[in-house]
């Protein structure tokens, strides 16, 4: 599974919900006391479902973008290339004393 097939888009999620959840118009918390009491077949059960995907989504979408942006401030902090190459040179002068 690629990085991008688990790329989680808050505004495709909202878009997908957002009539359900207009037609609906007020539902109880997901996993409530309230929506626990509702039947099955109760559109505000489903709905109450629908907002809570739609707020995962959103959490997502967000850390995915903080990561992005982070990892992108990393990069730009060093210059990773001679970073590595100072750490192989220590690793072999390390071993060139333990040899010696």
């Amino acid at each position: 599974m690629t990085e991008y097939s688990r790329s989680v888009d808050w505004y495709t999620v909202h878009e997908f919900v957002e009539s359900t959840l207009k037609e609906v118009g007020s539902w109880p918390m997901v996993g409530t006391l309230p929506w626990r009491y509702l039947p099955n077949d109760d559109p505000r059960k489903l709905a109450a479902i629908f907002d809570a995907a739609r707020h995962w989504a959103l959490r997502v979408d967000i850390a995915q973008q903080a990561m992005d942006e982070a990892g992108q401030a990393i990069s730009a902090a060093e210059n990773w290339s001679e970073v590595a190459q100072q750490v192989q040179r220590r690793r072999e002068i390390d071993a060139l004393r333990k040899a010696g």
